[in-house]
C-alpha cells in the first residue's frame, strides 16, 4: 500500500465478501504448513473441488485505463498486485512477503467496508499506487516476451499458492499492511508520517537497501523561482541566502519531520509532497539561482521495505521473518480463523 487510505462505508459489499469467505474458507486443510514451501508430505495440498470454491471469492477491481470495473478471484488479483509491486527477479521468500501484505491489505479493506478513492460505484479498489498497482496477464504476457513470460509467471503463481490465505494480523485483526520501496535506513514510525499511532508500525533499522536499490539515491534539480513556487514562498532571493533553509527535528526513522524554509516551517512531508521527491530524507545545495536536494529512499518510508524485504530474502529469512521484522507483534493467520459464520 503506498498511501494511507481513510474509511468509508461500503457495507453491502464487506458483507457479501464476508459471506463468500465463511463459503471459500472454511474449508478443512486448505491451509496447512505452507509457508515452509517444503515438498513434505505433510503439506495439506487443494483438491480440485476446494480451488473451484476458492474462485468464488472475487476482488470487484476498477481498472482506470479502460475505465471498467473487473472482478478477478481473490488469489488472482494477488498475483497480479504481485506482478507490478515486485520485481519478478526478488527472491521467493520476499515475493512470498509481498503477496501476504497485498493479500492482508485488499481482506482488511473488504471487512473494513473501504471503497474509498474508488472513482466509481461497484467496486472496492482500483489498479494504480492509490491503493495497490495491479496489471492483468494481458499486460503481464506484453511485457514479458516468450519462454521469459512462462518463468516469470510461474514465480509468482508458487509466491501466491505457497501463502494462500494468509494474512498479517495485530490481535487478531488485518493489518494496515502499508509498504514502500527503498528505506533510507530506517523504517518510519507511522504517526511520524501519518497522524495516528499503529502499534505494529514501528521503525527498525533497514541496512540491506542502500546496497541492493537503484532508488537508494536520487538528486533533484529545481530554479529557485520553481522551488519557491511549489512551496509557496514568496522571495526567492530570501532562499538564496545561507541559512535559509534548516532542519529543526528529526524523526525515529532518520527522516526530516520539520524544516523551515525561507522562515516558513514545514513537515519533512509536505516538502516531500510539494517537490515531488522520492523521500522524506533529503540534503540540498545551493547553486546560484538554482538548488539541487538528493534524496535518500524511496517511499513514505512506513511499513515494509520492498528492498530491504529483498536483502532479508538474500540472507536467508523466510517470509514469516521478513514480516515479523518490518510489522512488529503481528501473528500469520488464515482468513477463516477470524471470520466466522454469521459475521
Amino acid at each position: 500500500m503506498r498511501n494511507r487510505i481513510s474509511a468509508q462505508a461500503w457495507l453491502p459489499a464487506a458483507t457479501v465478501f464476508a459471506a463468500l469467505l465463511i463459503v471459500t474458507l472454511l474449508v478443512p486443510g486448505i491451509l496447512v504448513n505452507r509457508m515452509s514451501g517444503s515438498n513434505s508430505a505433510e503439506q495439506t495440498v487443494s483438491t480440485g473441488s476446494q480451488l473451484q470454491q476458492q474462485q468464488q471469492l472475487l476482488i470487484p477491481i476498477y481498472l482506470t485505463r479502460e475505465q471498467r470495473v473487473d472482478q478477478v478471484p481473490l488469489e488472482t488479483y494477488v498475483r497480479n498486485v504481485l506482478a507490478a509491486e515486485m520485481p519478478t527477479l526478488f527472491e521467493l521468500e520476499a515475493l512470498k512477503a509481498q503477496a501476504i501484505a497485498s493479500r492482508t491489505y485488499i481482506v482488511k479493506r473488504w471487512l473494513d467496508g473501504d471503497s474509498s478513492q474508488v472513482p466509481v460505484q461497484g467496486a472496492i479498489v482500483t489498479d494504480t499506487v492509490a491503493h495497490q498497482a495491479y496489471v492483468t496477464e494481458e499486460q503481464m504476457k506484453r511485457n514479458w516476451e516468450g519462454a521469459d513470460y512462462a518463468t516469470r509467471l510461474d514465480k509468482l503463481n508458487r509466491a501466491v499458492d505457497e501463502t494462500s490465505g494468509i494474512v498479517i494480523t495485530y490481535q487478531h485483526k488485518p493489518i494496515q499492511a502499508s509498504f514502500f520501496s527503498t528505506s533510507n535506513g530506517y523504517t518510519e514510525n507511522s504517526e511520524e508520517y501519518w497522524r495516528d499511532y499503529i502499534p505494529y508500525l514501528r521503525s527498525v533499522p533497514s541496512p540491506w537497501d542502500k546496497d541492493l536499490s537503484p532508488k537508494y539515491t536520487a538528486t533533484t534539480k529545481l530554479s529557485l523561482q520553481e522551488f519557491a513556487k511549489r512551496l509557496g514562498i514568496g522571495s526567492v532571493p530570501v532562499l538564496a541566502k545561507s541559512g535559509s533553509l534548516k532542519v529543526l527535528s528529526t524523526t525515529a526513522g532518520h527522516r526530516i519531520k520539520t524544516i523551515t524554509v525561507g522562515g516558513k516551517t514545514f513537515t519533512g512531508r509536505e516538502v516531500r509532497e510539494k517537490l515531488e521527491l522520492n523521500s522524506s530524507q533529503f540534503t540540498w545545495k545551493l547553486n546560484g539561482s538554482s538548488i539541487e536536494i538528493t534524496t535518500f529512499g524511496y517511499g513514505h518510508g512506513v511499513g515494509m521495505s520492498q528492498w530491504g524485504a529483498n536483502g532479508m530474502a538474500k540472507e536467508g529469512k523466510n517470509a514469516e521473518a521478513i514480516l515479523k521484522y518490518y510489522y512488529q507483534g503481528v501473528e500469520l493467520e488464515n482468513v477463516s480463523s477470524f471470520v466466522k459464520p454469521g459475521a
